[in-house]
C-alpha cells in the first residue's frame, strides 16, 4: 500500500496527500513539496500512514525535504517582497481605472509565479494590468478573483462572538448556509445579527442545524391546540433547548409547560 502524509500549505486551508518518501515526518513539521506549481513550502498536518490506492489523488507529488534555515530566509524574503508588490498592484489597478480590490499578493517560494488574489463586482477586463505587471516584477503573474468569504477569510478578524473567525481558524471549506437555518434556531433576522464581517450569513448558523432539524420534526409548532393538567390551549412558541412551550389557555393566560406535560389535542 501507498504512504502518504497530509500537508497544509495555509492556515485554515485544505490538506492535500503528499508522498514522504523516506522522511519520518511529525505533526507540526514545516516541509518543501513538489507541486504542479514548483515548489512549496507547507506544514505537516498528519503522519505518514498507508492508504488504499483508490484513496489518492494522483500524481502523488514528494516531500523534498525538512524546511532549513536558508528556506525560512527565503520564504521571509518572499512575504516582504509579496507586500510591496501588493502595493505597486494596487496603485497600477488605480493607474488603469479597474473596479477592483487587491486582497493580497503571494510568491510562490521559488519565486517563479507572483499572484494577487482581488474582488470585484463582476468581470473585470485585467489584460492590460497583467501585462503592466509581467514587465514590473519579470516572473508569471497570475490574478485570481474571490469572494467575499475568501477575502474574509485571508484577512481574518474578530466576529460578533468576540472571537477569531470560523473561517480564519479552522474552517477548510465553506459550507452552504440559508436564511432557513435561522429561521430554524429562532433567531432575530435582522442582517447585523445573523452576518459576519464578510457580510453573509455567518457560517456558525450550519454547526447546529442539524440537532434543530432533528428536534423540530418532534416540537409543537405555534398554533397546535394541546391538552394541559390545567386545561386545553394553544402553543404561542417552542424552545427546543429547554425542551419548554408557552401555551396560551382559554382564559388567555400564558403558561409556560415542559413538552412532555403536554399532549396534542384531537379535533
Amino acid at each position: 500500500m501507498p504512504k502518504v502524509v497530509g500537508i497544509r500549505f495555509k492556515r485554515a486551508s485544505k490538506i492535500y496527500s503528499f508522498d514522504p518518501g523516506d522522511h519520518d515526518l511529525q505533526v507540526g513539521e514545516d516541509v518543501i513539496v513538489e507541486t504542479s506549481r514548483g515548489q512549496a513550502f507547507g506544514k505537516v498536518m498528519t503522519r505518514p500512514k498507508d492508504v488504499a490506492e483508490d484513496e489518492i489523488v494522483t500524481p502523488l507529488r514528494p516531500v523534498l525535504r525538512r524546511v532549513t534555515g536558508e528556506d525560512l530566509e527565503s520564504l521571509a524574503h518572499n512575504e516582504e517582497r509579496a507586500q510591496q508588490a501588493k502595493e505597486v498592484c494596487e496603485r497600477k489597478v488605480k493607474k488603469h481605472g479597474l473596479g477592483m480590490q487587491i486582497v493580497d499578493a503571494e510568491y510562490a517560494f521559488d519565486g517563479g509565479q507572483l499572484i494577487f488574489y482581488f474582488t470585484a463586482d463582476g468581470r473585470v477586463d485585467f489584460r492590460e494590468l497583467v501585462r503592466d505587471l509581467a514587465g514590473t516584477f519579470h516572473t508569471r503573474i497570475e490574478l485570481r478573483q474571490i469572494g467575499v468569504r475568501d477575502e474574509a477569510k485571508m484577512i481574518g478578524g474578530i466576529g460578533p462572538c468576540g472571537r477569531i473567525c470560523c473561517c480564519a481558524s479552522f474552517l477548510a471549506e465553506f459550507s452552504p448556509i440559508s436564511i432557513r437555518m435561522a429561521k430554524r434556531q429562532n433567531l432575530s433576522l435582522n442582517p447585523s445579527k445573523i452576518s459576519g464581517l464578510c457580510g453573509r450569513l455567518m457560517c456558525c448558523l450550519q454547526y447546529e442545524d442539524q440537532t434543530y432539524q432533528g428536534a423540530k420534526k418532534n416540537q409543537y409548532k405555534p398554533g397546535t391546540k394541546v391538552m394541559t393538567s390545567q386545561g386545553a390551549g394553544e402553543v404561542v412558541r417552542a424552545n427546543i433547548l429547554d425542551g419548554s412551550v408557552q401555551v396560551r389557555m382559554e382564559d388567555n393566560e400564558t403558561v409556560t409547560y415542559d413538552a412532555d406535560e403536554v399532549t396534542r389535542r384531537k379535533g
